[in-house]
């Protein structure tokens, strides 16, 4: 007589693993990471080592000696929060509160929780949080690239300030924001191709390359992506149709910060996203809402990142009540 084999869902697998998607995210980043190389040189070449190194030394240390279970170092997730924490982060900052970041992100956010597929918040996200909180002004020191079309400082020139940080900032002097684009010069096709900003911020168009990369390799869907710029986009469209002096417009919301950065590579995460595509929608749309609000009334200038965060929160929710119909129901 035969015996039955008898084991737990999934009963198919795909050829799929972990390793060849994170490797995947991993390509679809170096066009970012190739600008910021590009514009800052050396400062963003360590930023980045530093983040990949930090990250994957926590997460052996916390694995083999405190957890005593087998190091994941292989499957490449380390990297990626380390890459993606650098993109976060001025290019200038001291490598020691990068190192930091590391630690908070792999420790606290991946590790506690169990380590992969796990945690409830993306740990590079984490990580920028706790950064942005704690050293505010290194958090905040933007080194000024040097422009494509050669209408900014020279990158050895020192720092500047983000257009949304220039932009909150004169709202509350007073000024309109005609007044304020035409005193600072800003062009929307210089924030297409490079703009102060985090290291991964600088170029729209190797963000959206890397967007593309993910696609076409089925790495990620769509969904959530494009629910994100439609819940800003609406929103931002809005606001700025009520009053286009004191609100930026669509364009504006979409090439600033880090919402092309967040919304492709952070809040598409497997495992602190929704399972469902209508899940994903609301999550995506949610993020979208959320960062418009953060930036218009909110203290800070950007709001992605908090915004994905609290969202985050919400995907166990989300999960229970986006639930697929039973198969025969």
């Amino acid at each position: 007589m035969k015996k039955l084999l008898v084991s737990p869902s999934p009963h198919i697998h795909g050829k799929e693993s972990t390793q060849s998607l994170m490797r995947d995210v991993v390509i679809a980043l170096l066009p970012s990471v190739a600008v910021s190389i590009y514009c800052f040189g050396l400062a963003a070449i360590k930023l980045t080592l530093i983040g990949v190194l930090a990250c994957v030394a926590v997460e052996y240390i916390i694995a083999k000696y405190m957890m005593k279970t087998k190091p994941t170092i292989c499957d490449y997730s380390a990297v990626v929060t380390g890459i993606l924490l650098a993109l976060n982060v001025p290019a200038g900052l001291p490598w020691w509160i990068m190192v930091i970041g590391c630690i908070v992100a792999i420790g606290i956010a991946k590790m506690s929780f169990g380590g992969l597929g796990q945690n409830l918040f993306n740990p590079a996200l984490v990580g920028r949080v706790f950064l942005l909180i704690s050293f505010p002004v290194a958090m905040t020191t933007w080194t000024t690239p040097e422009s494509f079309f050669g209408s900014v400082e020279a990158l050895d020139a020192a720092s500047g300030a983000t257009p949304l940080a220039v932009v909150k900032e004169s709202l509350a002097k007073g000024m309109t924001l005609p007044e304020i684009f035409a005193a600072n010069n800003f062009s929307y096709t210089q924030m297409l191709f490079v703009r102060i900003g985090s290291a991964g911020e600088i170029s729209a168009i190797a963000l959206l390359l890397g967007f593309i990369y993910l696609l076409v390799r089925r790495v990620i869907r769509p969904t959530i992506t494009l629910s994100v710029w439609a819940g800003a986009i609406v929103l931002s469209g809005i606001l700025w149709l009520c009053n286009p002096d004191q609100f930026t417009d669509p364009i504006f919301t979409m090439l600033t910060g880090g919402m092309l950065l967040g919304s492709i590579f952070m809040a598409t995460d497997y495992v602190t996203s929704p399972m469902s595509t209508k899940g994903m929608i609301i999550f995506g749309v949610g993020i979208g809402v959320l960062t418009v609000l953060i930036r218009q009334f909110g203290a800070y200038p950007e709001g992605i990142s908090f915004a994905i965060l609290i969202m985050n929160a919400t995907v166990p929710l989300i999960n229970m009540y986006c639930k697929p119909k039973r198969f025969g129901k």
